[in-house]
């Protein structure tokens, strides 16, 4: 199946440097779902697949997004002389043997069960998408014959009384068979007052040629919805999140608010999944059964196990947790951090590269950085891993069962063995001995007779 996307648009009323399709809905660019989508449901079709998008404003920097997309090529179209003409620039890539689906980068939302239907619907013929609104003022009309063919799309400006009281609108997604819409394209005129070629002209050369014209109705209408402003975009991710909660709580989630969360890649759940209100999830997220997240949490490319328990205004990044674990609250786990089961990490404690074992303890207002930590250690609060030497990171062992007093410095790369104890205040530079207590700080003086400094008056 050829699939042509047509991205080439200003979005002047964007207001943005950024080319409109290549912002973002739910974590993603515009384009990136409609592609996504298209592909989809061609790879179920079976067959090969070419899809070209059709670019113009911003071209160098759509390219540049996709550069990694090897399946998509990009054709430019300059001028911009209307939708006909931009399907007209995907022309020498398209194989005639297969027919060709056009759709829209800024329309981002189209579900693929619903193009399944437009290329069921139409067969070897021509297919349009429509949708029924409840004020169809200033979109073009469906105009359909006795068996519910498409006669013709009649724009608001050129429509009859009659014709206006019609709710079914067009949408400009279509599917054709290919050699005829070349010839068609070919044949289209600019004799208007926009002086642009007009995809939906080939509907009434269809028509003309004899060519049966399927209408298939969009289910949604917000599915079809296009964006050219940033309270449209706005809109859409309202849509799009609201599709993600009821994927979520279809699979077994609570949410406390479904109006409250935001869904910005893939989410995996379990059963007896809680999600409080306010929480980001980023990247590739699952959850195991059981696991409770607090409000106001952001939760990007982790795992997290079952019966775990994350409190609220959490930020963990690139983490991987255990079963039966507690973070938080104020908790930040940065990327390639692991810790094992029933781990604590508490409040305003930021974990980074790390690795803690089963029964870890971090409570309170500590930095592990770079570190390897065993079973049943406690960090003591205000405990600082000091991983950095100003050029280089190096690397902390802490063994089994070992303890940390408060606002202890463990300069890196150190070794604590397991069952040692370091004492509160202690800054140590080198090994501590398992099952010892390492005291390192400076004998407490008192200065007898010292008199704090008055400010001159």
């Amino acid at each position: 199946m050829n699939i042509v996307i047509l991205a080439a648009g200003l979005g002047k009323r964007m207001r943005s440097r950024l080319p409109k399709v290549l912002h973002c809905v739910a974590g993603r660019p515009m384009l990136d779902h409609v592609i996504g989508t298209a592909q989809a449901v061609a790879a179920g079709r079976g067959g090969p697949t070419r899809t070209v998008v059709v670019i113009g404003h911003g071209a160098e920097q759509v390219r540049r997004a996709f550069s990694d997309r090897g399946d998509v090529d990009f054709v430019l179209q300059q001028p911009q002389l209307g939708t006909g003409h931009a399907v007209a620039q995907a022309v020498p890539r398209l194989d005639e043997a297969w027919p060709t689906l056009v759709l829209y980068g800024d329309v981002p939302l189209v579900r693929a069960e619903t193009l399944q239907r437009l290329l069921d619907g139409a067969g070897s013929a021509v297919g349009v998408l429509t949708v029924r609104l409840a004020d169809p003022t200033g979109y073009g009309r469906i105009v359909r014959d006795w068996h519910g063919n498409v006669l013709r799309i009649v724009e608001q400006k050129d429509a009859s009384d009659d014709e206006k009281q019609i709710d079914e609108v067009n949408t400009g997604i279509l599917v054709a068979p290919t050699g005829k819409l070349k010839a068609w394209l070919a044949r289209l005129s600019n004799d208007n007052a926009q002086q642009e070629y007009y995809l939906t002209d080939v509907v009434a050369q269809a028509v003309a040629e004899g060519v049966r014209v399927a209408g298939i109705a969009a289910a949604d209408a917000d599915e079809t919805l296009g964006v050219n402003s940033k309270a449209q975009l706005a809109q859409l991710e309202r849509v799009a999140q609201a599709r993600a909660a009821a994927a979520v709580m279809d699979a077994g989630a609570t949410l406390a608010d479904p109006a409250r969360f935001d869904l910005r890649g893939e989410l995996t759940v379990g059963a007896d999944v809680f999600i409080d209100v306010n929480c980001v999830f980023e990247g590739r997220v699952s959850l195991a059964d059981g696991v409770r997240i607090g409000p106001n949490c952001v939760i990007r490319d982790c795992a997290i196990g079952s019966r775990t328990e994350v409190q609220g205004f959490c930020h963990l990044d690139g983490a991987t947790i255990g079963a039966n674990a507690r973070i938080g609250p104020f908790a930040r786990l940065r990327p390639t951090t692991t810790l094992a089961d029933e781990v604590h990490i508490g409040n305003f404690v930021e974990v980074k590269n790390s690795q803690l074992a089963d029964g870890s303890k971090a409570n309170h207002l500590a930095y592990v950085g770079d570190a390897t930590v065993g079973r049943n250690v406690n960090i003591g609060a205000g405990t600082i891993v000091a991983n950095y030497d100003g050029a280089n990171k190096h690397r902390t062992v802490i063994g089994d069962d070992a303890h940390t007093g408060s606002n202890s410095v463990l300069v890196a790369p150190i070794t604590v063995g397991a069952g040692a104890t370091v004492g509160a205040g202690s800054t140590v530079t080198r090994e501590v001995p398992a099952g010892q207590l390492t005291v390192a700080r400076a004998k407490q003086v008192t200065i007898r007779g010292w008199k704090r400094p008055v400010k001159k008056k």
